[in-house]
């Protein structure tokens, strides 16, 4: 299995405090890169794959996840996953976005959303 990338997702309030953390972020050396209005990805520019994303909710889900994990093939994690008996909180689908994903609830109780880029 590959893992691309992992981002924290932090949950904010209102759409002020999406542009304060952007901000706030952006003193320390991060750029937007996504912004779909309830959920803002900021990553660094020589390290693309070092995110944070800010959400005031989920747009299709019924939770904000605490991280995204971008694997290679989000199928077969989604079949190990179910193999394993873990608690999925919300199955697999394709996002109008482009992206094909679910959500795992680990031991401790965080939510995971599992995810990989449509091509």
């Amino acid at each position: 299995m590959t893992i691309r990338r992992i981002v924290p997702n932090l949950t904010t309030k209102s759409p002020e405090a999406m542009a304060e953390n952007r901000d706030f972020y952006g003193r320390i050396g991060f750029e937007e890169v996504m912004d779909m209005g309830w959920v803002t990805t900021l990553a660094s520019p020589s390290n693309p794959t070092a995110q944070v994303s800010f959400l005031t909710h989920d747009e299709t889900a019924p939770v904000i996840p605490d991280l995204s994990v971008e694997v290679e093939d989000v199928d077969a994690v989604y079949a190990r996953v179910l193999e394993s008996g873990a608690e999925i909180v919300h199955g697999l689908r394709d996002e109008e976005w482009g992206v094909r994903r679910f959500f795992v609830r680990d031991p401790e109780g965080r939510v995971v959303n599992v995810l990989s880029h449509r091509r």
